[in-house]
């Protein structure tokens, strides 16, 4: 059952863009830690552009351990799925190959590599959807 919610505001997108370099270089640093919260960081900005509750990280990190990662690829074909609806909700260029790349590229241990991936459209989908809603209101 998918739990819908008002999500946040467009003025409130900018918070989900992130540098994609600090990340990931604080994820190797940290031993995979800091990916868990980035991980959090991506799913908050995932449930806030579609405006519903898809993505709980408590589950994710539970999931994750009980099936020693194999989890993990489920999910990252999730968050893609997701990012190609918010790609075609706000009328973005859409990558459709997106969930299947996200697999093949995890499945081979490139998890980070996806996350770096996913990021950067969700970077992309929080400039525009805020410089639309803000060029909106000026005319």
């Amino acid at each position: 059952m998918t739990t819908f919610y008002t999500g946040t505001g467009s003025s409130q997108l900018r918070q989900h863009i992130i540098s994609i370099p600090t990340y990931l270089v604080l994820s190797i640093f940290t031993v995979g830690i800091w990916d868990a919260y980035w991980n959090s960081r991506e799913m908050q900005a995932c449930n806030d552009l579609v405006g519903r509750i898809e993505f709980n990280w408590w589950t994710w990190a539970l999931l994750n351990l009980v099936t020693c990662g194999i989890y993990n690829v489920f999910y990252q074909y999730n968050m893609a799925t997701v990012l190609v609806e918010a790609q075609r909700k706000y009328g973005q260029p859409v990558f459709d190959s997106l969930p299947v790349a996200s697999v093949i590229v995890s499945v081979f241990g490139g998890s980070l590599i996806v996350d770096c991936i996913h990021q950067h459209e969700i970077n992309k989908l929080c400039s525009v959807e805020t410089s639309f809603q803000t060029s909106s209101r000026t005319f």
